[in-house]
């Protein structure tokens, strides 16, 4: 099952903005010594304003991913490992970025910046290789269709989540074989 394509969407454009802002500030912070110093310090402020604002969008979208996606996939076995890894790397990007503006002493946030860039790095080739698991994975399991196909399926996020039981249509009554064999009484 594909995320229903504005979530998908939205995921994939809350990291490429949090990977660009964070990139942003990444040079601007190495170049605030340099000659153009202000102007750098400037670009690094906003960049860490709207990196902030992409966070915020991405823990909702995070939220949204746990009963929509996460928990059917969990429970039917599919993309563990690489679904594990991106709990744990969001997970750490939080932590760290709540210690970020929380830690105690400079050595510490020393420590959690530096944890917090490394795997913000390494989030969109984690997200990437996820990603391509996944189609992988769905690929081998319906070998006939195209990955066009997948489009038009209407998603079962609820029912997969296990949020609604699915709809079945209850028996016809009276049932279609009821009174066969036996002798009415007359």
């Amino acid at each position: 099952m594909r995320l229903e394509s504005g979530l998908r969407f939205g995921n994939y454009a809350v990291v490429a903005a949090l990977t660009a802002t964070g990139m942003i500030w990444l040079i601007a912070d190495m170049l605030k010594a340099s000659e153009d110093g202000e102007l750098w310090q400037a670009i690094g402020a906003n960049m860490l304003m709207l990196h902030g604002l992409a966070a915020m969008v991405a823990l909702v979208l995070v939220g949204a991913m746990i009963p929509l996606h996460l928990r059917g996939f969990w429970r039917a076995g599919k993309n563990r490992i690489s679904g594990a890894a991106m709990v744990g790397t969001n997970a750490a990007l939080m932590i760290t970025a709540w210690g970020l503006y929380y830690a105690g002493s400079d050595e510490l946030r020393t420590f959690v910046a530096d944890v917090h860039i490394a795997v913000g790095i390494a989030l969109p080739a984690l997200v990437a290789t996820h990603v391509a698991l996944g189609r992988r994975s769905t690929r081998r399991a319906y070998p006939g269709r195209a990955g066009a196909d997948f489009d038009r399926v209407e998603p079962l996020t609820g029912v997969v989540a296990g949020l609604v039981s699915p709809t079945r249509t209850p028996p016809p009554y009276p049932p279609p074989h009821a009174g066969e064999g036996t002798v009415a009484a007359e």
